[in-house]
């Protein structure tokens, strides 16, 4: 904050427009506001200065680092609010400011109608009019002086009454616009805006472990077995595949069938302890295949419209290199023994943690681990799930993320950090660009709505995306372990039409939940061992899944969290909501999505509702059309009570596609 100053030349040289408020802005500009590209960012501020001068304002942006600021005008809306837009048409870092001034020729404009529709003299007020023209021209281009000057030459010669009307006339005001010297300019600072492509916002995830893609649970899975799995997947509508991490996994205190210590000669162990004799984070576990074999399904993906997301996990097995390479990277115990990974009272005998303050972990560490992804990225893999960051520190990944996106400005982190809701947000402050969130324990109606409304419509909306995975291999909910097939369509229905980022882990298309006896954990885990599953197994939801991704495709509405609206439906059980999307002028909603999903796996509902007739503005008597995207049928809605009815055993949930009957108008 500036002091006021004591000497009055340098008071003047003040701003008088204040600039306040100014919307989106994280913290006041120290993080970027993350947007997709080609999405319309809506830029708002305060706007006002003293007197009743007439002001104009501009929104001004450019890609971080080039010259010149593309403008766009901004409008007045009310109580000295103002609004511009801008759309960014290429990825990478961005910035934005507002310029304010002084409309002279607008104020002066404004006044002399006044005064002639009052009946007043003006004659003096031409005259005046006409100085602040040759004004204009003197600090004009010489296109622009020219075009001024002429109109000042025209003008002077006729009577009072030609003059008024030349004065006031648009081609004048034009011109004035342009040669405007913008007096007592005003422009804040530039606020940072980190534009992603469009799968940073919108993208649907499956995950699955490579080593249990062989169809035999005695063989070791390799890439060239997932290859063949790749239309199955791309077929259910995924375009995100996602492993674990790839990296060899280390024998010392291997973990053994159900996190157990005793593992058999056999047993594969855990892919988070990463590495061993065969090297560390940058290279391959053997039996997966070679780096060919990756490069191999890399592209086999690509070809199936799927790219490869791979897991970033910054702990080492035991027998990592970097343990005898560089022991001062990690912390050890007063008697010499390493400090294995913990989480008191639980304890991870088969990972140790770096030490990112360690004596020598400066820059080395920090530059060996951005180096891990940098030479994931060189082999096509640009999406990075990141494990437990929340347990890093902030200054590291704020580095870390703008040193690999200043190279591969594609490049996307999902932050896996179910902790704390402002953590997780500083990370997403610090360069995250999606993030696991509290969706996989919100069941209720009152919490489900009450998180998303905090997302979509408080500080968050402007730089955190939620992903919703319905499950993962370290969470099997409780809600799954006892809902059923409709659980599983509840959970499915509510993520995907919920966030425009979604994933479930492999399993959960054939309804898997076997726990481990009173704890959110899967049985027989695949983190620990090899699963086979039959895929065409009876109960299956995979056409249920495949439609809903579908549905997503095809309604720019569903793409995004943000937007979302709850309505009223008269029953605990059934959530209702809808998400609109509006004409390209943002006056009026074209269509509409709106879903009803039964919290009650178990029990037939069957409500009263509010149609949201008033959103296409309609009365309440008013009707629309509407096309249910599930069962493929159209009917017709009259008024704005209605009823639902939902069978879990049939379908739990409810997709409909809203619009004015054809040729219907408001």
């Amino acid at each position: 904050m500036r002091e006021a100053s004591p000497d009055p030349v340098d008071a003047k040289q003040r701003p008088r427009i204040a600039i306040e408020a100014v919307t989106p802005s994280v913290d006041d500009g120290r993080f970027a506001v993350k947007t997709i590209v080609g999405r319309p960012v809506t830029v708002e501020a305060d706007i006002f200065a003293d007197g009743h001068e007439v002001l104009r304002a501009e929104v001004l942006w450019r890609k971080k680092g080039s010259g010149d600021w593309s403008r766009a005008p901004m409008r007045e809306l009310t109580n000295d609010r103002w609004a511009g837009a801008f759309t960014p048409g290429v990825i990478g870092a961005h910035e934005y400011a507002i310029e304010a001034w002084w409309d002279d020729y607008g104020t002066f404009r404004r006044d002399l109608t006044k005064k002639r529709d009052a009946g007043l003299d003006v004659k003096l007020e031409t005259d005046e009019g006409l100085t602040l023209l040759e004004e204009h021209a003197s600090a004009a281009p010489a296109e622009r002086a020219r075009e001024v000057a002429d109109i000042v030459l025209r003008t002077r010669t006729v009577d009072t009454t030609a003059r008024v009307a030349e004065l006031l006339s648009s081609a004048t005001a034009a011109a004035a616009k342009a040669a405007d010297p913008r007096a007592h300019a005003t422009q804040t600072k530039p606020f940072p805006l980190e534009v992603e492509r469009i799968q940073a916002g919108f993208a649907s995830w499956y995950e699955l472990f490579p080593r249990s893609e062989s169809g035999d649970p005695l063989k070791h899975g390799t890439f060239r077995d997932v290859i063949k799995r790749l239309p199955q997947i791309r077929d259910m509508g995924f375009d995100v595949l996602y492993f674990p991490p790839i990296s060899p996994i280390g024998k010392t205190n291997r973990k053994g069938p159900n996190n157990t210590l005793t593992p058999g000669p056999d047993d594969p162990g855990s892919p988070y302890a990463i590495g061993s004799a065969d090297g560390g984070h940058d290279a391959l576990h053997p039996e997966l295949g070679t780096i060919d074999d990756f490069r191999a399904l890399v592209a086999a993906a690509k070809e199936n419209g799927l790219e490869i997301a791979i897991d970033y996990a910054i702990q080492c097995s035991p027998d990592h290199p970097w343990l005898k390479e560089h022991p001062g990277w990690f912390k050890w115990r007063p008697d010499g023994s390493m400090k294995y990974a913990e989480n008191p009272p639980k304890k991870y005998q088969d990972i140790v943690n770096v030490d990112f303050y360690g004596p020598d972990a400066q820059p080395g560490l920090w530059e060996a681990l951005r180096d891990v992804v940098l030479f994931w990225a060189s082999e096509g893999v640009k999406t990075f799930r990141v494990d437990n960051p929340h347990t890093k520190p902030f200054p590291f990944w704020e580095w870390m993320i703008a040193e690999v996106k200043a190279k591969h400005p594609d490049a996307i982190f999902l932050s896996e950090a179910f902790t704390r809701p402002k953590v997780m947000y500083r990370l997403a402050k610090v360069g995250y660009g999606q993030s696991y969130t509290y969706f996989t324990w919100r069941n209720h109606k009152h919490e489900i709505a009450e998180y998303l409304t905090e997302l979509s419509t408080t500080a968050p909306k402007d730089f955190f995306r939620p992903h919703f995975f319905t499950s993962t291999p370290d969470i099997n909910p409780f809600f799954l372990q006892t809902s059923g097939r409709p659980g599983f369509l509840i959970r499915a229905a509510l993520a995907t039409t919920l966030s425009g980022l979604w994933g479930c882990y492999s399993g959960f298309e054939i309804c898997e939940s076997a726990p481990l006896p009173g704890k959110e954990e899967f049985l027989d885990s695949e983190k620990y061992q090899i699963r086979i599953r039959n895929w065409n197994q009876p109960g299956n939801i995979i056409p249920e899944i495949t439609r809903l991704n579908r549905i997503r495709k095809e309604n720019p509405a569903l793409q995004s969290h943000l937007g979302v609206q709850f309505y009223n439906c008269f029953d605990d059980q059934i959530l209702y909501y809808g998400k609109a999307r509006l004409s390209d002028d943002g006056a009026a909603v074209t269509d509409m999505i709106l879903v009803f999903v039964t919290l009650d796996p178990f029990g037939e509902r069957n409500a009263g509702y509010e149609l949201p007739l008033w959103e296409f503005g309609l009365p309440d008597d008013g009707t629309l059309a509407v096309e249910d995207l599930m069962r493929g049928n159209s009917f017709t809605l009259t008024g704005k009570s209605q009823s639902i009815y939902i069978n879990p055993n049939e379908l739990p949930f409810h997709v409909w596609r809203l619009r004015l009957p054809e040729g219907a108008s408001i």
